[in-house]
């Protein structure tokens, strides 16, 4: 029996959580010797930015006066019918129930008429808001669901969310139990610097600058926990909620303190040297950033929701705090900023969470004992 698979991972191609693990999935499982084709509208930019032997296929809906918007899902489908007919997928692994996995149980449909290739199996990876927010919006419900039903294989990146899947959709209604396999982390692209931290107390935020993620709110406690000091905030990314954070940032009178370093991927120079990384999200099912700041030995400020607990210690490689807790979540900033010692102690252990658990190297290969047990490849 051939050991080398052909795999399809479909994802968006962003700088979230999402893009990032499925990318540095599919890099990974190449250089492993699989056969690995990505599919999104755009090159992920973590794909972009490497040498690893991906093929990499784009595909784009084309705008029409009668879409009000362009059907790029439809596109990616399209395009994996098209490489499943000529390469043969073994598993489409789907990165979100929507519209990912709608996209490959499509393709795969198709393929029962349209190819001799034997239909591929579809695992199906939920990273958050395509159950929490969108997939169990009544809209949708049903169509998750069904690829819930359908899959061969699910996993979620916490136990928080494997727990509200369950939750959502019964687990009689799911094709088989929900396989936690948490995302992970290039320890040693991730690593701490070997320059001193800034001199100046900076704290640092990723996000895209959704409502979720609660931008302005981090502003607004930075404001609190830095009167008096020359304390600073980076925030990296983009967003609609950007403008209300900067006009939070004036109205606070921390404008000169606030830096907005616009969308970029995240380079370890942009978190090794801060004194911490700051997440305020109102949900999030891991923090992917925080966990990659961790691994750089820059401890985390959080807000305590979803599976951020199941990364950040509490006390030890970071610091947890009730969601609506704005002063709470100022005080903890201020510790921070007063006690930069405590910093660096919570710093080592982060970095010592990070390679200890959620090392690349500790979770790739149970993602490929998945697909070969989903293949019968293993007994």
């Amino acid at each position: 029996m051939n050991d080398r698979m052909c795999v399809g991972v479909l994802c968006h191609p962003t700088y979230g959580g999402s893009g990032v693990v499925a990318s540095e999935l599919a890099i990974s499982m190449a250089r492993m010797g699989h056969e690995v084709h990505l599919f999104s509208h755009e090159v992920p930019p973590r794909l972009a930015r490497s040498s690893g032997p991906v093929e990499m296929h784009v595909a784009r809906g084309v705008p029409y006066p009668l879409f009000t918007s362009t059907p790029h899902d439809l596109a990616v489908t399209s395009k994996v019918l098209e490489i499943h007919r000529q390469r043969g997928f073994d598993i489409l692994h789907a990165h979100y129930a929507l519209p990912h996995a709608v996209s490959a149980f499509l393709a795969r449909e198709a393929s029962r008429s349209y190819t001799e290739h034997p239909p591929p199996k579809v695992i199906t990876t939920l990273h958050g808001t395509d159950i929490t927010l969108v997939g169990n919006d009544p809209a949708y419900a049903p169509l998750t669901e069904h690829v819930l039903r359908a899959s061969d294989a699910i996993t979620a990146v916490s136990h928080d969310l494997a727990a509200r899947t369950k939750e959502a959709f019964c687990q009689s209604a799911l094709s088989c139990p929900v396989e936690v396999v948490p995302n992970f982390v290039d320890i040693n692209a991730f690593a701490p610097s070997s320059e001193p931290r800034r001199s100046v107390p900076t704290f640092v935020h990723v996000s895209n600058f959704r409502s979720v993620k609660r931008v302005p709110w981090l502003v607004r406690a930075f404001a609190l926990a830095a009167k008096g000091t020359n304390a600073q905030l980076v925030l990296v990314g983009d967003g609609p909620d950007q403008p209300e954070a900067r006009r939070v940032a004036n109205e606070g009178g921390v404008q000169e303190q606030v830096t907005f370093l616009g969308e970029r991927d995240i380079l370890p120079s942009l978190l090794a040297p801060m004194t911490a990384f700051c997440l305020t999200s109102r949900e999030e099912s891991f923090g992917l950033s925080a966990l990659e700041a961790m691994s750089c030995g820059t401890p985390v400020i959080s807000t305590d929701v979803g599976g951020v607990s199941e990364v950040v210690e509490d006390g030890v490689s970071g610091i947890l705090c009730a969601a609506d807790d704005l002063e709470g979540y100022a005080r903890a900033m201020r510790g921070v900023i007063d006690d930069r010692e405590r910093a660096e102690e919570m710093g080592l252990a982060a970095r010592e969470r990070a390679v200890g658990t959620f090392a690349r190297e500790a979770v790739i290969p149970r993602y490929e004992a998945l697909y070969r047990r989903v293949l019968g490849k293993h007994p």
